[in-house]
């Protein structure tokens, strides 16, 4: 949520925020501005019923000290009055606040001055490359073929188990993937320093909200009710570690010496796709049920840019260590996420398609969740300070997976296994599947 005390401030460079990022939410803003100077004129008058209401309760007592009788009951009577007013116009004011809050909720992120600008993805820079794909003398096969041709991946049994979008993995597919999500989780805690967690995949609406998944991308969420006894409680399926992870510091005051937090974890994930409808129904790409590694910081204001960088780096590491040609992209101001202020995209060479596809998003989202969150800390004895909070993929496995089927595969049908992840796996190829 966006500090409504800046909006105040200097409302022109909100429109101009607002606007960089998308017009559609231009009115949104224009609500909020007008209810928040609603609020403060309202305020203010219910601050002046209480002083007066204040002043009279003094006068009472004084004018009973004084045997004056009448005077006493004319304040009690006035006083009456002004509780009465007081109720109708503190019921006004909550109801604008409720208001303004939820105008809020439904706002992006500020861009932050550093984003190049954009109107679209098209607008998005490369910042760096990674190795260039190697060329091969025959045609690369999407990794859908490739894994059913291995007898590593199954689409027919997943869709008959689940229906479209969801995947099923067989073999030695599934300990490609096992291996893949230890390899990750072990790079990034032995040598990036993340802790890692084993995290609920199911979450409270609040835990949505203060991330920002909520309310704007419900109908992307799977939600179910949960009911213990008479009580009945709306749980939602994790879309990303980013939720359960971030909001392990709600409500929270942390002490500075324990900046930066820097948390990992492997979880499924779940998502919709609403709107995405006819895209990538076929493969790994864009399924209902996922499977990442997530990084999560949480750091001082003045650190979260350079650890913008640093989780960027970790994340591109995993890429670096499999040797998959990758590159490295800055979302420009229409593309970045709601919650997000910067973000960098890393890409991974897809050989069966010829492009690049989204593996990692990493984003700094500056106050924005910490205040959704209530998330603070306290720099030596000065006042609370909110956080920053930072995320990305690092990466995601089912994506990961299907590039190095793409890019591993090799012209007798069988796969070569990234030499970073022989030790795991115990082999250095999966051989075609026998007749």
């Amino acid at each position: 949520m966006n500090d409504i005390n800046l909006i105040r401030k200097d409302p022109d460079q909100a429109r101009v925020g607002i606007k960089n990022r998308s017009g559609r939410y231009a009115p949104a803003l224009e609500t909020l501005i007008q209810i928040d100077a609603q609020h403060r004129e309202l305020l203010k008058a219910v601050e002046a019923l209480r002083a007066r209401r204040n002043a009279s309760s003094q006068a009472v007592g004084k004018a009973k000290a004084q045997k004056n009788e009448a005077e006493a009951a004319r304040l009690m009577s006035e006083i009456s009055t002004l509780k009465s007013d007081m109720s109708e116009q503190e019921t006004a004011l909550a109801a604008l606040a409720a208001k303004m809050r939820e105008v809020a909720m439904g706002l992006p992120n500020f861009p932050h001055p550093s984003v190049p600008m954009g109107a679209s993805e098209a607008d998005n820079p490369v910042v760096r490359l990674g190795p260039a794909p190697k060329e091969t003398d025959f045609k690369p096969l999407d990794h859908q073929t490739i894994g059913e041709k291995l007898g590593i991946l199954d689409g027919t049994a997943a869709v008959r188990l689940s229906g479209s979008r969801f995947s099923l993995w067989r073999g030695a597919g599934s300990r490609l993937m096992r291996c893949l999500i230890s390899f990750m989780l072990d790079l990034h805690t032995r040598e990036h320093g993340y802790e890692e967690a084993w995290i609920p995949a199911l979450v409270r609406p609040e835990n949505l909200e203060g991330t920002g998944q909520l309310p704007k991308f419900e109908a992307d969420l799977y939600k179910i009710a949960a009911t213990a006894g008479e009580k009945t409680e709306t749980l939602y399926l994790i879309p990303t570690a980013e939720v359960p992870l971030t909001n392990l510091v709600r409500d929270a005051v942390l002490p500075e010496e324990s900046l930066p937090l820097k948390m990992t974890a492997y979880t499924p994930c779940f998502r919709q796709e609403a709107g995405s409808y006819g895209k990538d129904v076929r493969g790994l790409i864009r399924n209902h049920q996922f499977d990442k590694v997530e990084l999560v910081w949480v750091t001082r204001p003045e650190d979260s840019m350079a650890a913008l960088e640093s989780l960027t780096a970790h994340a591109e590491e995993v890429l670096k260590r499999l040797e998959l040609p990758y590159r490295v992209i800055e979302l420009c101001t229409a593309d970045i996420g709601f919650s997000s202020c910067k973000t960098y995209d890393l890409e991974v060479w897809m050989a069966g398609e010829g492009r690049f596809r989204e593996i990692s998003s990493c984003s700094n989202c500056w106050d924005f969740q910490a205040r959704r969150m209530n998330a603070r800390f306290r720099r030596g004895g000065k006042a609370l300070e909110l956080v920053h909070t930072l995320n990305g993929s690092g990466v995601a496995a089912g994506r990961l997976f299907a590039a190095i089927l793409e890019y591993g595969q090799q012209k007798d049908g069988s796969l070569l296994i990234p030499k970073a992840l022989v030790p795991y796996f115990g082999a250095e190829r999966i051989a075609v599947a026998a007749a």
